[in-house]
């Protein structure tokens, strides 16, 4: 089984992910954790080229194909064997943040992306995508202090402003709401104890269904 992490810069996926390690710790077969950009070296690298504020400007285009192309190493390298080994894989974000970032964000079509994502990737899609939703003002607050304490530099897309996030959480509940069978939605305004049980919850219990 294949789960992604999505929401806004801020919505709490770091904490929420460390509290699913735990819920998830003797799940038979293993899980594995992964992010996006990055899951190999190769994805490592590029995630430094797209990330870093002022140091390269790129055409949305670029910006996708590069998201492609760490992505592509990732399920090619990570993603697939590991689920061919029947173990669960657990990714802070996927090709939802591509639809949301680079599509609404970033104003390329949407069919353009599934299109990029279906060449680089075999059209592989996650079976639950679980989406932390919170107003992109309280997002946007939390994200821009998390970097400064950790000074990660990872802060172009927070850098682009209020109406991108915005745009960006549009994109993330219009998906969610065009296949429900495959997504939860979580408040991550609320509580960040509660959140972090409600997104186990909702894994767990799509675990126990399917």
């Amino acid at each position: 089984m294949f789960v992604a992490l999505e929401g806004g810069d801020g919505s709490g996926k770091t904490g929420a992910l460390a509290h699913l390690g735990q819920a998830l710790r003797d799940w038979p077969g293993g899980v594995l954790f992964t992010r996006e950009p990055g899951g190999t070296e190769e994805g490592l690298a590029i995630r430094s080229l797209l990330l870093g504020r002022g140091e390269h400007d790129w055409d949305p285009w670029a910006e996708l194909l590069l998201v492609a192309a760490a992505r592509a190493q990732h399920v090619a390298r990570v993603i697939r064997p590991a689920l061919a080994a029947g173990g669960l894989v657990v990714s802070d974000r996927y090709v939802g943040s591509t639809l949301a970032y680079q599509g609404a964000g970033r104003g390329l079509d949407a069919a353009a992306i599934r299109m990029v994502h279906n060449h680089s990737t075999g059209d592989l899609w996650p079976d639950l995508t679980v989406v932390l939703d919170v107003d992109p003002e309280l997002a946007l607050a939390r994200g821009m202090a998390r970097l400064a304490a950790e000074a990660s530099g990872e802060d172009r897309f927070e850098s682009l402003g209020l109406e991108f996030q915005r745009r960006v959480r549009q994109s993330f509940l219009a998906q969610a709401a065009a296949a429900p069978q495959r997504h939860a939605v979580i408040d991550a305004s609320c509580p960040i104890e509660l959140v972090q049980a409600q997104v186990a919850a909702a894994v767990l219990g799509f675990l126990g269904r399917a």
